[in-house]
């Protein structure tokens, strides 16, 4: 089984920046691409920014040349450095990966989530 826990989140004013961690853990093989997604009251769940294992970047439109996602591989850990907070970046982020791991005696490629943590930018 893989977990993904999150942290980082928390109260912060507009302009101000917060940084999101998530680490990986189980009996991983390999991890192909993690990212970050965000989900605001009575809205769909969005983009925010991912990162593949060769390291090509893409972010939602809302947060580019906002926000940075970065990967640490060796500790199967994604960052996520958000800078210059809005209002309306206010929302719970989820930390995804898309994970090849052990399962019985093979391996097994899916998609995990992590709990969530909360982002809230008010004054």
């Amino acid at each position: 089984q893989v977990q993904l826990v999150e942290s980082g989140g928390g109260l912060v004013q507009p302009g101000g920046s917060l940084r999101l961690s998530c680490v990986a853990s189980g009996r991983i093989f390999g991890i192909y691409a993690m990212g970050w997604y965000r989900q605001a009251p009575e809205k769909q769940r969005e983009l925010v920014a991912v990162v593949t294992s060769g390291g090509t970047t893409n972010y939602g439109d809302s947060v580019k040349g906002r926000f940075t996602i970065s990967r640490d591989s060796a500790k199967n850990t994604v960052y996520l450095q958000m800078n210059s907070l809005k209002p309306e970046d206010t929302a719970v982020y989820y930390c995804n990966a898309d994970v090849l791991a052990a399962a019985g005696v093979s391996r097994r490629r899916d998609d995990y989530w992590g709990q969530g943590t909360q982002v809230t930018v008010s004054s």
